[in-house]
């Protein structure tokens, strides 16, 4: 029994290697084996993306000296000196490679900026200033403030300044400009003071015209800043008459609004201060 049994597990052992060998010989038949066709897809496919990408750079990059020469046709066609080398095409960014001397633009931008910045902010708290003044004193409708591009504004009615038709500031009018002239005294900035009438005309011994009371109401708000210690160098004074409305003639109610004067602080007479103050 025993060698019946060594002789069959002989007989398979043989058995499993015929099938192996003949397995072995499939594969290699086949092709199988080693190395397949498909690396050399894959060769050709990385080779293709290179080419690719190798074409979309040769397309982004600018001839440097061809765009030079555009430039140089530019000026010349155009009579400047100063043309852009740099730009976009496409979306792509073309910057020359090009030595530059020292540029003086950015520093005077930034002390163009800090200036203006300053000024703003100056206008600014004349502005809060005033607003906070009205508030506290219950002056609305008779004084207001609003800045724009020109500079800060302050306006006062007439009706609290000075009578019908005369240029001699009432007593509630010397109260107010009291207070205001405590604002105006912290901003030593020049100062201009506008006269306004409506279009109803004046003829007395003393005043011919609208221009003649205009001009006066004006003065006589100067004398009085001077008085209170603003210096007179700083002032400066306007009359305008009715050819300045800010509301309609035809009413009662806007004519009102017309009958004012102007205390103004310009804004490039207070950038020409900051300027030479600060030194930019």
């Amino acid at each position: 029994m025993a060698a019946e049994q060594s002789a069959q597990k002989n007989e398979a052992a043989e058995s499993g290697q015929s099938r192996d060998m003949a397995l072995e010989e499939e594969v290699e038949e086949s092709g199988e084996s080693g190395g397949g066709e498909w690396i050399m897809t894959y060769a050709d496919l990385v080779t293709l993306l290179f080419a690719f990408f190798v074409l979309l750079y040769s397309m982004s990059s600018v001839q440097q000296e061809s765009f030079k020469e555009l430039v140089q046709s530019l000026k010349s066609a155009l009579g400047v000196q100063q043309v852009p080398e740099a730009g976009t095409r496409e979306g792509l960014t073309m910057v020359q490679n090009q030595e530059q001397e020292p540029d003086e633009a950015p520093q005077e931008n930034q002390a163009v900026d800090e200036a203006g910045n300053m000024v703003q902010k100056e206008l600014d708290e004349i502005t809060s200033e005033v607003r906070e003044l009205i508030m506290f004193n219950r002056l609305g409708g008779k004084v207001k403030v609003n800045q724009d591009g020109g500079g800060a504004t302050i306006t006062i009615s007439d009706l609290v300044l000075f009578p019908a038709g005369n240029a001699s500031m009432t007593n509630q009018g010397v109260a107010i400009m009291n207070k205001i002239t405590d604002i105006l005294s912290q901003f030593p900035y020049h100062i201009k003071v506008a006269g306004h009438t409506d279009n109803i005309p004046i003829k007395t011994a003393k005043y011919a015209s609208n221009w003649e009371l205009s001009s006066s109401r004006a003065c006589e708000v100067v004398r009085f800043l001077i008085s209170e210690g603003i210096d007179p160098k700083m002032l400066s004074a306007e009359g305008f008459a009715e050819f300045k409305p800010i509301a309609s003639n035809e009413t009662a109610a806007g004519r009102a609004k017309n009958r004012r004067v102007e205390i103004i602080y310009e804004r490039n007479a207070v950038a020409r201060q900051v300027k030479e103050v600060s030194n930019y």
